[in-house]
C-alpha cells in the first residue's frame, strides 16, 4: 500500500495520494494542495537565457559566426540575461539558452585530423535530438554556476562543470573559442544559441563519463563530411564551417 502525501507514477502518469483521495497530475511540478495535504513543488532547473532581441541587435545570422568580438561580449556583459525555467525556454523563441560547444580534434602521426563524435542516447536532456550523432559535448549554464559571481566567470564555470560531467581528457590539451551556432532553421535551434570551443588534444584520450554518450570515438574529418547527414544540425554547421 503506498502511504499517503507521497506522489507514484504508472505509465508515465504521476498521482498525489492524499487524504482519501487519489490526484492525476502531469508532473510533479504541478504539485499543488490537495484535500489540506501542502506538498512541496520540485525545483525546475533553471538555465541562462538572453532575449532572442538582444541577439537580433547585434546582428542576425544563420549558422556559424566567428565574429566573437562582436557578440560574446555583449552578449555575457548583457542586462538583460536571467535565469528561467528549462521547461518553458525550451518551447520559447523569444529567449535564446546559452550553451557552450566543445569540439575536441586530434592529428595523428600521419597528418590526419580527427574528431570527437558520437550519437546520443535516450537518456540525455534534449529528447529531440536523441539517436542523431554529434561531434559537440556541452549544455546549459544554470543557477547551479550562478555562484561564480560576474557572467563571464559563471559562463566559464558552466562550461567546466558541463565538461567535467560529460567526460574524461586524459591528455593534455590547449582550448579556444571558435564562434558562435545559431541555427533557426529547426525547433531545438530556435531556443539556443552555441558558444563554439575547439580542443586540441595530444593524444586521442577523451572518454565519455556519461552512459548516453554511445558510440564514441575520434573518427577521420573527411569521413564525418561524408556522412553529415547523420549528425545533428549544429554539428553540421560547425563542421562545415570550420573543416568544410
Amino acid at each position: 500500500m503506498i502511504p499517503r502525501g507521497i506522489t507514484t507514477q504508472f505509465s508515465g502518469v504521476y498521482y498525489l495520494i492524499a487524504s482519501k483521495s487519489i490526484f492525476p497530475i502531469s508532473s510533479v511540478s504541478e504539485l499543488k494542495i490537495a484535500k489540506g495535504f501542502i506538498m512541496p513543488t520540485v525545483a525546475e532547473e533553471r538555465v541562462l537565457v538572453v532575449p532572442t532581441s538582444e541577439f537580433h541587435t547585434l546582428g542576425h545570422f544563420q549558422g556559424f559566426s566567428d565574429d566573437l568580438a562582436t557578440y560574446l561580449p555583449a552578449l555575457l556583459d548583457s542586462q538583460h540575461l536571467s535565469y528561467r525555467p528549462r521547461g518553458e525556454m525550451e518551447q520559447d523563441p523569444s529567449f535564446k539558452q546559452l550553451i557552450p560547444y566543445m569540439l575536441f580534434r586530434y592529428i595523428d602521426r600521419q597528418g590526419v585530423a580527427r574528431l570527437f563524435q558520437y550519437t546520443r542516447g535516450g537518456g540525455q536532456g534534449e529528447k529531440r535530438l536523441h539517436a542523431r550523432r554529434s561531434v559537440g559535448i556541452g549544455g546549459h549554464i544554470s543557477t547551479d554556476d550562478a555562484e561564480a559571481g560576474a557572467m563571464a566567470d559563471v559562463y566559464r564555470v558552466g562550461l567546466e562543470r558541463e565538461l567535467a560531467e560529460e567526460v574524461v581528457i586524459e591528455t593534455p590539451y590547449t582550448e579556444r573559442c571558435v564562434g558562435l551556432i545559431n541555427d533557426d532553421e529547426t525547433p531545438v535551434g530556435q531556443v539556443h544559441l552555441g558558444v563554439v570551443h575547439l580542443f586540441d588534444v595530444t593524444e586521442p584520450m577523451v572518454h565519455p563519463r556519461e552512459s548516453e554518450i554511445l558510440s564514441a570515438g575520434f573518427q577521420p574529418i573527411d569521413e564525418i563530411l561524408g556522412a553529415l547527414d547523420d549528425f545533428e544540425s549544429w554539428s553540421q554547421i560547425v563542421v562545415r564551417a570550420l573543416f568544410g
